[in-house]
């Protein structure tokens, strides 16, 4: 049993540090010339030519079913629109408080609401010391600039998508196999031709840096490996121990990109981290863990 305890949280760690990597590199790609637009592309080109293969020929279900479009319209095409455009117009180390922090608070209230999930005091403990880190956020650039940044609100939006994503996949029982099709596969079909179509784009040859490292850091670790690294790491040390080592993505992320970008450490900043991360912990913790003696 402890041998496949300390495997789960091995799993769980390489999943925490590919999801702090997916900050940063989706940052990098919001200050290269690639759009965000581009961005999207690439990763959904990617991991749907990845994934294709496995559906067809070994684990195939019915795709295109009324649930799977909708989920796949909000936690693929319009999670990655807000949260793309997002890391053009946010420092990582401010997406590394923002996004990993309101997830979770938004998919608890989300449940509550759809699922008529009821939650232990922790979880709402945890999500007032959450909610409170990223309010000294957005309170510290809300009286900076007088108002709340774009690239803040696409964040909180892309927080909402995934949040709903999540609720909805739990309510309907949809396997992490079927998810990880779906959102690569239809958003790939529902994004391309408009993004072919419509959207400009900024993608050439001269830039084969930067869309080698999209391609393989969105479509294969964070689309693909991290997601089978998180629900086997749920398997073995339960949601509760892999939402604990979610905690360590605000601090781990945000420390990186001061360092990868060069980014201004604020008070407000420190604060917000540290809080984040209490939070998350918090609220994916039992009552008996946090009260025992």
């Amino acid at each position: 049993m402890q041998q496949l305890q300390r495997q789960g949280y091995l799993l769980a760690l390489a999943a925490v540090i590919i999801w702090s990597g997916f900050i940063l590199v989706s940052r990098m790609g919001g200050i290269s010339e690639l759009y965000s637009y581009d961005v999207i592309a690439i990763r959904y080109i990617t991991c749907a030519f990845l994934v294709l293969p496995f559906w067809w020929f070994k684990y195939r279900f019915k795709l295109f079913q009324p649930k799977l479009i909708m989920l796949s319209i909000i936690g693929g095409f319009a999670y990655a629109l807000f949260v793309f455009k997002g890391f053009e117009l946010t420092p990582a180390s401010q997406a590394a408080v923002i996004l990993p922090g309101l997830m979770p608070v938004l998919i608890i209230v989300l449940s509550v609401f759809i699922n008529k999930q009821s939650h232990p005091m922790t979880k709402w403990l945890g999500t007032a010391v959450i909610t409170l880190g990223v309010g000294i956020l957005f309170l510290q650039e809300f009286s900076s600039q007088g108002q709340l940044s774009l690239g803040h609100l696409t964040m909180a939006a892309a927080a909402l998508c995934w949040a709903l994503f999540t609720v909805l996949l739990n309510r309907w029982e949809i396997s992490p196999w079927q998810a990880t099709v779906s959102l690569s596969v239809i958003t790939f079909l529902l994004y391309m031709p408009i993004y072919l179509v419509f959207l400009p784009k900024n993608v050439s040859m001269s830039l084969w840096q930067d869309i080698l490292l999209q391609s393989v850091y969105q479509g294969v670790l964070a689309a693909t490996i991290q997601l089978l690294l998180y629900t086997k790491a749920v398997q073995l040390i339960g949601a509760a121990g892999m939402g604990s080592m979610m905690a360590i993505v605000p601090i781990l992320a945000g420390i990186s990109a001061l360092f990868f970008f060069d980014e201004p450490l604020k008070p407000a900043l420190v604060v917000a981290m540290v809080l984040v991360s209490f939070g998350v912990w918090l609220a994916n913790t039992t009552r008996s863990k946090v009260f025992s003696e």
